[in-house]
Formats: structure tokens, C-alpha cells, sequence
């Protein structure tokens, strides 16, 4: 059997531009040695499996090269390694410092690369001070540590110090493709970035996450088979259970979490992930948080789908709701329950035009304001209930009840005197005497207008408040929706009025709370074309599915502002035009002086700064 090298080892970067996610270190540390202004005392600080000792290697081998040696000459006879783990007494420092005075053999240095410097004890840190602020002029001492606080500050006084960063998803995950590339592993976009995603910044671990992957799936890499044999909940996982939230459906949402118990996974870690996934959803609801979304392109997609079916005050409740249970968990004693309340709290949040809305419990007052002038005598006791602070509730009309139990739903003793009457108006015998109240003159029905197919579904009672109030609105949004498609406007109009109109229904939108929407009809403004023609370019696939969505909405607003019922919307893609956003002040500077060249005039003539 072949001997097997591990990718970690196989593919350990051998020059600096190899070096993935540090290039400001690598770029000072080649300059340095160009311009001869390298530090005799290093110190490479940073999370595990990011490049400390690889670059320490790799500048070893480089400030001995001066261009007559074999590129492949690594200097091993100049090249010290040290593990301070296991060497960290005070004998140890001294012969390393009896090593240091002998010059190179060959070469102009000699490197002395400490590992987890901070094992060192406290002594052996004191034998090495004077050594490490004076050493021979052929030493160079790189040290590298994980724990850069656990070092004394003498020490750190006497190095020029390098903080290695973790390295970021994307580029593990082109790293990762590079490799796979190498190896003939066809591998998916996904599954990488999930490998990505769980190697937390190291791309070492990223390295052995792979190898171990690859050992179970083979040449073909699959989403499915990294998510299996990693044993993580992925995005999908998430999506579905965030449907259910958004449906409502708290059945089904606490059996799908009874699958996820059953699969084996930790309820902390489910909670944890549903609030990050909570959090990936809030990132896809503006533009300029985009960039914070590390997924791929086919998850970004599903991502922007879902945020487009929730809100702001939804997402921030929701993330409170899952950050809640998470610090509770680990002090519960009966963890199930504790996630299954908050999935049913999370179930439960309501707000505006996406999830259920409770009913008022109190008719508001405007309803009595906005009352006819005449009532039936059912409607008037049900006012006098509402005064007295009770709920107006629906009765059933005289006509719909049986002979001789025509009453009004209140009988009580002070209305005793509308029991004592039959249909007929005629006087029960033995009853009590009293004046009667004439009937009042039924109102002048007025003509019904054309409903709506989908309003008059809504089937409501004539004689509550309630009811009344419910077909005031029925009329007001039929009113509203009043199509005028037999009538044919072709008014026109210029394209500064068109770019104003839709000026206006973005800030509309806004007020609205489609925040996400008003982002895209503001990505670029729209250009009027031939045959009335509106043409808007996209940055992406997205951003267009997004605005088709909601185009009947804006073209109707545009055809009642603007008098034409002839205009039609025209959606580009242009992926070139996500470069052309100016962020930085310079770069809007340069953009407002493209549309302006007065601009600059303006600056150099006052000496202003950008």
C-alpha cells in the first residue's frame, strides 16, 4: 500500500504568495527582506492552523537565499525548531543560547523557530531576555504562540510582533476547490463551504476535515454526504424549520424537532444554528450587509427568498427569542422543553401583512364616530352593551328566528318591554303598559357597487359594529382597486418625471417597511425608452426575481402618476454594474465628479478635502 500524506502536509505552502488569508503579514515580511529591514526578534501571534510556523519556515529559507543556491535548497543545517512544550526549563534555554553564538556553516543565517513559546516557565523567560535583545548579528529568533498573553511584557518588548487573522470561509473554500482541483475530487460548491464553515478559521482543520470527508465519499463530494458524515445541520434544515415558524404550523414544527433529537443531534447546538440562521436572514434584508452572508450563490438565492417573506421586527424578536433559550439551556433541567417553548414563542410572534394578526379586543372609538345616523333596535343594544364595556357580538336577524321568539339578544328587566311584543307589534296579554318607541325609518339602501371576485368571498353580518366596520373597508378597498382597463391613457411625459414618480413610490415603500425592495428600485435609476418602454439594470439573478415579484404594484403606481397606461418594464442584468457602487469617500467624490466636472472646480478653488 502506498504511504498516504495527508493534504495538510501534501499541500503546506513552500513561497509566501501560497500563503491563504495573510496576505499584509507575507507582503511586510518580503519587503522587509528586500529593503534589509528585517527584526532580529519575531513573534507570530494567532489562532491555531493559520500559517504561523509555515511562514516562520518559509522566511527561514528565504533571508539565506542570495540567488546561487538551487531553489529547492531549504538551508535544514541553518534552521532551528524548538518545541517549548516539551523544552521549556532553564537548561534548555542554555544551550539553545550556547548554540546561538556559533556562526553558519553555510548561508548568512541561522534561525531558531520556538513553537508555543508561552509553555516556557517563568526562569527559563528570564535566561532568554538578554539573548533575545542582544543576539549575534547571524541570529534571527522567530517565536510563535497561540497565547500571546500568557508571554511576559519584557518579552514582547523585545520582538516585532505579527498578528496572524483567522481565515475567512471564502477563502478556505477557494483553497479547498484549488485542492480538489489537484486531487480529481469532484466536489460541490456547498459542500465545501460547509467544510469551510466548520473548520472555524483554521485551515489546517479545514485540510483534515476534507481528508476525512473525501476518505467516506470518494472521488464524487456531495452537500449530502459532508453534512452525513460531519453529522452538522446544514442551511436546509434551517430553511424548513423557519417555513414552519413563518406558517405558524406548531405541530409539525415540534415533530420536525423531534427528528433532529432522534438523529442525534444536541438541542443546544439546534438553537445556536437557528439563531445564526435567524441572523444570516437579517444580513440578506439590505444591500450593504450582503457581504456578511458567507454562503454560495445557490444557498444566497434561497436565502433572499425566505428574508423577502419576513420583517425586521420579526428577525430581531425572533433572534432574541433563540439567544434567550440558548443562555437558559445549559442551567435547564428539562432542556426539551425549553427549546419547544421557544419554538412555540417563536411560532407565535405576530406582526403586520406576514403572520397572523390578533383581533382587537377593544372597538376602537372611531368605529361610534363613524356610525349611520339611523339604527335598528338591535344595533342600539348592542351599543348600550358597549358602553357598559362589553364585546358587541353578532345577532341573528328577526326573519331567520322561529314565531313568538323575536327578540333582541338583551333581556334584561330595563328592556322588559320588547319581550312583551310578538312579530305582529301586538300587546302580550298581561304585560305592563308603556308607550311605544315608533320604528325607526329604515335608511334608503344606496347603490351596491361592483364588487371585487375576491372581496365578495369575504361574507360578513349586517348587524354587528363589527361588521359594519368590515364593510366599510370591503367598500374602501374595492373602491381602491377599481380597475380602469376600459379606459386608455397615453399621456406623456419626460424622463426626469418618470425618475421623480419612482423616486416617490420608493420612499412610499419605505414608509411601508419593505425595506429590501426599496433597496433594489434604488440599485439604479430608470431610463425611458422608445415605445414606452422603462428599462432598469440589476447587479444580479436575485435582485430582478425580487423586483418581478412586486412589478404589478410599481407599474401600477406609475400609470396613475404618470397617465400612461401604455408603459412597460424592462429588467437587465448586468453583473459588471456591482462595480460600479462608490463606497469610500474618494470613490463618491470621483462619481459625483463624473455626473458634475464643476465639482472639482469647486474643490481646488476653496482647497477643500474629500
Amino acid at each position: 500500500m502506498e504511504h498516504f500524506i495527508v493534504s495538510a502536509r501534501k499541500y503546506r505552502p513552500q513561497t509566501f504568495k501560497d500563503v491563504v488569508g495573510q496576505q499584509a503579514i507575507t507582503n511586510t515580511l518580503k519587503n522587509a527582506i528586500e529593503h534589509n529591514h528585517l527584526a532580529q526578534a519575531l513573534l507570530f501571534t494567532g489562532p491555531r492552523g493559520v500559517g504561523k510556523t509555515t511562514c516562520a519556515r518559509i522566511l527561514a529559507k528565504m533571508i539565506n537565499h542570495d540567488g546561487t543556491q538551487s531553489p529547492d535548497e531549504d538551508f535544514a543545517f541553518n534552521i532551528f525548531e524548538l518545541d517549548a512544550a516539551s523544552n521549556n526549563s532553564v537548561d534548555d534555554i542554555r544551550n539553545l543560547i550556547d548554540q546561538v553564538r556559533i556562526p553558519p556553516q553555510v548561508g548568512k543565517y541561522k534561525v531558531y523557530i520556538i513553537d508555543e513559546v508561552h509553555m516556557l516557565s517563568q526562569s527559563a523567560f528570564n535566561a532568554f531576555l538578554k539573548t533575545l535583545e542582544e543576539p549575534p548579528q547571524h541570529a534571527i529568533f522567530i517565536l510563535a504562540t497561540t497565547e500571546k498573553h500568557k508571554i511576559i511584557p519584557t518579552i514582547l518588548s523585545r520582538c516585532q510582533i505579527f498578528d496572524f487573522k483567522r481565515i475567512t470561509v471564502s477563502d478556505a473554500k477557494n483553497y479547498l476547490v484549488y485542492i480538489a482541483q489537484q486531487e480529481g475530487v469532484n466536489a460541490e460548491e456547498d459542500a465545501l463551504n460547509i467544510i469551510a464553515q466548520k473548520a472555524d478559521g483554521a485551515m489546517r482543520d479545514a485540510l483534515s476535515i476534507y481528508d476525512r470527508v473525501v476518505s467516506f465519499s470518494g472521488k464524487d463530494l456531495t452537500r449530502q454526504a459532508v453534512t452525513e458524515n460531519l453529522n452538522v445541520l446544514d442551511y436546509d434544515t434551517y430553511i424548513k424549520v423557519t417555513d414552519l415558524i413563518l406558517s405558524n404550523n406548531i405541530p409539525q414544527l415540534l415533530l420536525s424537532y423531534n427528528d433532529i433529537l432522534s438523529s442525534g443531534f444536541d438541542g443546544h447546538h439546534f438553537i445556536s444554528g437557528l439563531a445564526s440562521h435567524f441572523r444570516d436572514l437579517l444580513v440578506c434584508k439590505d444591500q450593504k450587509t450582503i457581504q456578511l452572508l458567507e454562503v454560495g450563490e445557490q444557498t444566497k438565492a434561497r436565502y433572499f427568498e425566505q428574508a423577502s417573506q419576513t420583517n425586521h421586527q420579526f428577525l430581531i424578536k425572533a433572534i432574541d427569542l433563540a439567544n434567550e433559550c440558548d443562555l437558559k439551556y445549559k442551567t435547564s433541567q428539562n432542556q426539551r422543553l425549553l427549546v419547544e417553548l421557544s419554538l412555540m414563542q417563536l411560532a407565535s410572534i405576530t406582526f403586520d401583512g406576514e403572520k397572523k394578526k390578533f383581533e382587537q379586543s377593544i372597538i376602537p372609538a372611531s368605529v361610534f364616530e363613524k356610525q349611520p345616523a339611523t339604527l335598528s333596535s338591535e344595533e342600539k343594544s348592542m351599543v348600550r352593551e358597549n358602553e357598559h364595556g362589553e364585546l358587541a357580538t353578532e345577532a341573528p336577524k328577526e326573519s331567520q328566528l322561529p314565531s313568538g321568539e323575536n327578540k333582541t339578544p338583551n333581556s334584561n328587566c330595563a328592556d322588559d318591554k320588547e319581550d312583551n311584543y310578538h312579530s305582529d307589534k301586538t300587546m302580550v296579554p298581561g304585560a305592563k303598559e308603556q308607550q311605544e318607541e315608533p320604528e325607526p325609518t329604515p335608511p334608503v339602501p344606496a347603490p351596491k357597487p361592483v364588487i371585487d371576485p375576491e372581496v365578495k368571498k369575504e361574507k360578513v353580518s349586517g348587524l354587528s359594529l363589527k361588521s359594519i366596520q368590515k364593510k366599510r373597508e370591503i367598500e374602501a378597498r374595492q373602491q381602491e382597486a377599481a380597475p380602469t382597463k376600459d379606459v386608455v391613457l397615453n399621456n406623456e411625459f419626460s424622463e426626469t418625471q418618470l425618475q421623480a414618480t419612482w423616486n416617490d413610490y420608493v420612499k412610499r415603500i419605505k414608509k411601508q417597511g419593505s425595506k429590501i425592495l426599496a433597496s433594489i428600485l434604488e440599485t439604479d435609476l430608470p431610463k425611458l425608452k422608445e415605445e414606452n418602454r422603462i428599462v432598469i439594470e440589476l447587479p444580479n439573478e436575485t435582485m430582478k426575481i425580487n423586483l418581478e415579484r412586486e412589478q404589478n404594484k410599481l407599474m401600477s403606481y406609475l400609470k396613475q402618476k404618470l397617465q400612461n397606461t401604455e408603459i412597460r418594464l424592462v429588467i437587465n442584468v448586468n453583473e459588471q454594474s456591482a462595480k460600479k457602487y462608490a463606497f469610500t469617500p474618494i470613490e463618491k467624490y470621483n462619481k459625483l465628479k463624473e455626473k458634475n466636472p464643476l465639482i472639482d472646480k469647486l474643490r481646488s478653488t476653496f482647497d477643500l478635502d474629500v
